[in-house]
């Protein structure tokens, strides 16, 4: 009788639920209840209530795919076979259930939410049971044959994603039934016929911010989550034709694959023919990453974003030891774009380095030459870099990986990015966007500087900073942030001037105060002239070296006096000591040219011109200015006190 009241008892509230969820704020609200219920469940975390509710959402987006693609193969008289069957699909066990006439209904003509009703007419912790002995298991074997260990070779290519997004889950994480039911009810209502997607991105941009969380959780969040606004900025200053390949080498949760996914829905969506849809849903965009915890997330996360069939590889991309590679087989050689963030101040070990012809640690510099090498002739790659990468010449697998970089490639644009820009994320480190196309080599390198803009986790890099709209149009100068342009608008030599954002400059790739070019081929032809006294010298003296060494060989044959050969040996070693220097020298010349960081020639530098003695007056002044405001405070506290007393 009790359970039949709580039965009763639920089916108003989930109908109570159905009102439509119509702005951004309420759905992050919606999703936030959703988070606070799994904190108190045994998932304190975001880095434990993150991945389980990927996997519950997961499931409730796909049931809901299925559901539209099966009727409009029935409107278009066509067979339907889903990637789930009953009692495996969400509206058998986890949809809310009623014995109301008008409740929804399964495909197989069942109340939605029979068998989750079955279970628990069974009585506590059935539900539990279903779940860990049963559902898993049967996702899990989607993708790997339970006998022999070995891929399904019948499973679907929607069915590996499903068992390789299932495959981290062992079981439920909720540690109450009463919890999870809750939970379930929450995300059933989580659907795009229920949220009004008018004015904002839906569930997918929900996700991204549940990711951010996970990111500002650890240590190293940079590589969780590089920040929506940055990557729409890169792919529109790389502008990505439709039917070409898109590749991230370490994908992380898929931000950037997600994200030039929906710019070329949406600027070729109405445009290509369905052939061409499915090409772009399943033989465009291709991944891989390293991390146990974050793949099963990425493939969630592309799902959610509409990319049926996410081709990514799970493994380590620097020493090519694939964990999974079954979805990732009819990947192309070579890529035709790479927008990717490498992990910043990552250690590789010698079975990584040796793969590459420029040995070293540095996660960063590993993957420039792996990026150099996936990349098609004439193929264009948008990265994120620390810094360090671009100014470091102090080794030469740092200064050799650039040199490989500017010789068979065209480094065109290059942006110096706030200090704050990564801060929401878990990493401070300065960066730059880099962008370059393989097949020719840098001849200039323009750059545009963003230091000015001040960010930070509660200032958060926006699209606008860059000269963006929402929509990716260039904004004009009444709709620009003021952290952009009062400093150019205090100017009386610019401020009637329109402001020159990185958006308008980037057309032109003009001079302005924020930007300017490196003729990198000119910097190559002064180093080179800077070298020649130096290698004439080393020539000349090598040149004298070779009779001394000769001599010494007779004078040691013919056993000569001691002290003479001492005496020789001692002029060769003075020789060769002045050709390491020399040779130092000629080093250190043809290093500094691959110093690529990004130092603005065009800064105006504002310099106090006050005297010491106008400084003094200035103290004074502020000091009796804050007097006078402590001294009207105490007058109104004493007030209030007097007042409070009669």
């Amino acid at each position: 009788m009790t359970k039949t009241k709580e039965k009763i008892k639920k089916t108003p509230k989930a109908k109570k639920q159905q009102k439509a969820i119509g702005s951004t704020q309420s759905l992050s609200s919606y999703v936030k209840a959703i988070c606070d219920v799994m904190r108190r469940s045994n998932c304190a975390s975001a880095l434990q209530y993150v991945p389980e509710l990927t996997w519950i959402l997961f499931l409730r987006i796909l049931d809901a795919q299925e559901q539209k693609e099966r009727e409009e193969a029935e409107a278009l008289g066509n067979s339907y076979t889903p990637a789930l069957v009953s009692p495996f699909r969400w509206q058998d066990w986890a949809a809310p259930y009623s014995d109301k006439p008008d409740h929804p209904k399964t495909s197989d003509g069942k109340p939605q939410g029979w068998k989750r009703q079955e279970l628990f007419a069974k009585g506590d912790k059935k539900l539990f049971d279903f779940i860990n002995n049963e559902l898993l298991p049967h996702l899990h074997g989607l993708d790997i044959d339970k006998t022999t260990e070995q891929p399904n070779p019948h499973a679907t290519p929607k069915q590996r994603i499903i068992g390789r997004i299932m495959t981290a889950v062992e079981r439920v994480r909720v540690d109450s039934e009463t919890n999870l039911r809750d939970i379930l009810d929450k995300v059933h209502q989580l659907h795009t016929d229920n949220v009004d997607d008018t004015h904002f991105f839906t569930l997918s941009q929900v996700y991204e911010d549940l990711l951010l969380k996970m990111g500002e959780k650890n240590s190293d969040g940079g590589q969780f989550f590089t920040p929506r606004e940055v990557i729409r900025a890169m792919v529109l200053t790389v502008n990505p034709e439709a039917g070409k390949t898109i590749f991230d080498p370490c994908c992380g949760t898929g931000g950037f694959l997600a994200v030039a996914y929906e710019f070329l829905n949406q600027k070729f969506g109405k445009q290509i023919s369905s052939t061409d849809i499915d090409t772009l849903k399943h033989d465009t965009f291709f991944g891989k990453e390293k991390e146990n915890l974050v793949f099963p997330i990425a493939l969630a996360n592309l799902v959610l974003h509409g990319i049926d069939q996410p081709n990514i590889w799970h493994g380590n991309t620097l020493t090519n030891r694939a964990t999974y590679g079954a979805l990732f087989e009819n990947a192309p050689s070579t890529f035709d774009y790479i927008f990717t963030n490498p992990p910043f101040g990552g250690k590789e070990g010698k079975d990584a380095q040796k793969r590459y012809a420029f040995e070293t640690s540095s996660t960063q510099v590993l993957f420039m030459q792996d990026i150099i090498a996936q990349l098609s002739k004439d193929g264009t790659c948008a990265i994120v870099l620390d810094e360090g990468l671009l100014f470091r010449t102090n080794e030469s697998s740092f200064v050799e990986t650039k040199r490989k970089l500017v010789d068979e490639c065209n480094v065109w644009a290059i942006i110096s990015m706030p200090g704050g820009v990564f801060s929401t994320a878990g990493a401070g480190v300065k960066t730059n966007l880099v962008f370059f196309t393989k097949g020719k080599k840098t001849e200039k390198i323009w750059y545009y500087d963003l230091t000015q803009v001040k960010v930070g986790k509660k200032t958060p890099m926006t699209l606008a900073h860059f000269g963006y709209d929402k929509d990716g149009n260039i904004i004009n100068d009444s709709k620009l942030p003021a952290t952009l342009t009062s400093e150019w608008l205090e100017d009386e030599n610019v401020k009637d001037e329109p402001f020159p954002t990185y958006a308008k400059m980037l057309a032109t790739k003009g001079e302005s105060r924020y930007s300017w070019t490196v003729d990198f081929a000119a910097r190559r032809a002064e180093a080179w002239e800077k070298m020649q006294p130096f290698k004439e010298r080393v020539a000349e003296l090598r040149e004298e070296n070779i009779p001394l060494k000769e001599q010494l060989k007779v004078f040691k044959k013919d056993k000569k006096d001691k002290e003479e050969i001492e005496a020789l040996v001692e002029k060769i070693s003075a020789i060769e000591k002045e050709i390491k220097e020399q040779e130092a020298i000629i080093a250190d010349i043809d290093a500094k040219v691959f110093d690529l960081k990004a130092v603005n020639p065009n800064a105006v530098v504002k310099v106090d011109t006050r005297t010491t003695i106008e400084v003094i007056e200035n103290i004074e002044t502020q000091s009796k200015i804050v007097k006078d405001a402590m001294s009207k405070l105490k007058m109104l506290l004493n007030q209030t006190v007097k007042t409070e007393t009669t």
